[in-house]
């Protein structure tokens, strides 16, 4: 009797643990009583009636990157190229995640390769190159408006890789070496011009500064040579105001007229006209000479 309570005892906490379901964080299931859906379970403990209750898989709450393959597009100017995305998603409603679609990841990859063509088939190849943020926004903004009934939000869409055909390739590799030869050309000119550039602008302050400096030259050989007669003249008038204070005699302005004469003389003149109070003068200074020779014998 004892080991059949025990056995019961043991088959009631196995019923109960079968029972019980625990859900971790981040998770979720979707319950269906008798065929028909029921309740969804969050976090926490939840117990289940047997043989009428059914949960389904554990259903992730937390967002998914979703790597799709490469897709064959076409672009506007007839340009066939593989593009690969990465999609961000997460499950908002886990009821409409399971009751929405059948297999929504394949629905969310074939959604993604049509929406990929589409609007890639409305660009141009170097659109297509440039305009990936563009591209970006369009495809997350369809998708997660087309994945709403299905309880998916699409939070962001990236273009992972845009590979053009290897002759697109190879165009495209010779464009861009050309572009860099060409900015490799204006820079060269561009270094020669302004070269040339500071060269005749320091020849400019070259002459500049020479000229200046032979004019502050002359200016200051002017203003010496002026100083210099300015003295001389100041000298002359000078000894002019001395001898009118000496009040001098009329035999000492003879003398003084016969010396100024003889300086202008300078024993330079071939020919000389002598006035004839010099020439009375002259012979006065002859007799004051012979006077002064007879008072020293």
């Amino acid at each position: 009797m004892l080991i059949f309570f025990t056995v019961l005892i043991v088959l009631v906490i196995l019923f109960i643990a079968r029972c019980t379901k625990i859900v971790h964080q981040s998770q979720a299931y979707v319950v269906e009583r008798l065929g028909a859906f029921h309740d969804v379970w969050g976090v926490g403990v939840h117990f289940r009636l047997p043989f009428v209750d059914r949960c389904s898989r554990p259903i992730s709450l937390k967002e998914q990157v979703v790597d799709f393959a490469p897709q064959p597009v076409i672009t506007k100017d007839n340009v066939t190229m593989q593009i690969d995305t990465v999609v961000f998603m997460e499950i908002t409603d886990p009821k409409l995640y399971m009751y929405g679609v059948e297999h929504p990841m394949p629905a969310i990859e074939n959604l993604t390769a049509t929406t990929l063509r589409n609007l890639i088939g409305e660009l141009e190849l170097d659109q297509s190159l440039t305009s990936r943020d563009l591209i970006n926004a369009k495809m997350r903004s369809i998708l997660d408006e087309a994945t709403d009934p299905w309880g998916i939000r699409v939070n962001r869409v990236e273009l992972k890789n845009i590979i053009p055909p290897r002759e697109i390739q190879d165009a495209m590799e010779r464009q861009m070496k050309a572009e860099r030869e060409r900015r490799e050309t204006l820079l060269q000119a561009e270094g020669q011009k302004q070269s040339q550039i500071l060269v005749a602008e320091g020849e400019r302050q070259s002459v500049i500064l020479r000229a200046q400096a032979a004019k502050e030259a002359a200016i200051m050989e002017a203003e010496a040579k002026a100083a210099a007669i300015l003295k001389v003249k100041e000298a002359e008038a000078e000894g002019l105001r001395l001898l009118t204070a000496a009040n001098p005699s009329n035999a000492v302005i003879q003398l003084k007229s016969l010396d100024a004469f003889a300086a202008a003389a300078d024993g330079k003149a071939t020919k000389i006209i002598i006035p004839s109070e010099i020439q009375g003068l002259a012979g006065l200074a002859d007799g004051i000479v012979e006077a002064v020779k007879d008072v020293k014998k």
